[in-house]
């Protein structure tokens, strides 16, 4: 019996070895596996780095873009700014002007209606002189007043 009790333990081992054997195999195929999902898991994390890299250049330029465009805008809201104070300054100088010289125009028509008979007889008939004409004549003759040199403009 101590025969076929060797026999038998060796067979046992030689079925356990078969059993490992081919257990080995499966977890060979499972690392093979696993190893080429290694390879694309870096690949793919390699993709991802790089897509990351594009992406914070990208948005480097994007701040330096909007730096720009905000520098470019500030400057264009100032010089804007500056010209509509300037518009306002001189539409107001421009608006002086026209009121004085409405009071010109004004204080011209008494004597351009006093004028007027005196021209009327030296003149022929239809040489009216127009009011256009008298208030320009005052508006002159006022200039030539305000100028200290006297020379009409």
């Amino acid at each position: 019996m101590s025969h076929s009790l060797g026999i038998v333990i060796e067979g046992l081992v030689a079925v356990l070895l078969v059993l490992t054997i081919c257990y080995c195999m499966l977890l060979n195929k499972r690392l093979k596996k696993l190893k080429a999902d290694e390879q694309s898991l870096k690949a793919t994390i390699g993709e991802l780095i790089t897509v990351t890299e594009i992406a914070e250049r990208a948005i480097g330029g994007l701040k330096h873009t909007v730096r720009d465009v905000n520098e470019n805008l500030g400057a264009q809201i100032n010089a804007a700014t500056a010209l509509a104070e300037q518009l306002k300054a001189q539409l107001a100088e421009g608006d002086h002007v026209v009121r004085r010289l409405s009071k010109i125009a004004i204080a011209a028509r008494p004597l351009a209606a006093q004028a007027e008979p005196v021209e009327a007889a030296a003149a022929a008939p239809a040489g009216r002189v127009s009011a256009a004409r008298a208030n320009a004549a005052a508006a002159q003759a006022f200039a030539e007043r305000r100028r200290p040199d006297g020379i009409a403009a």
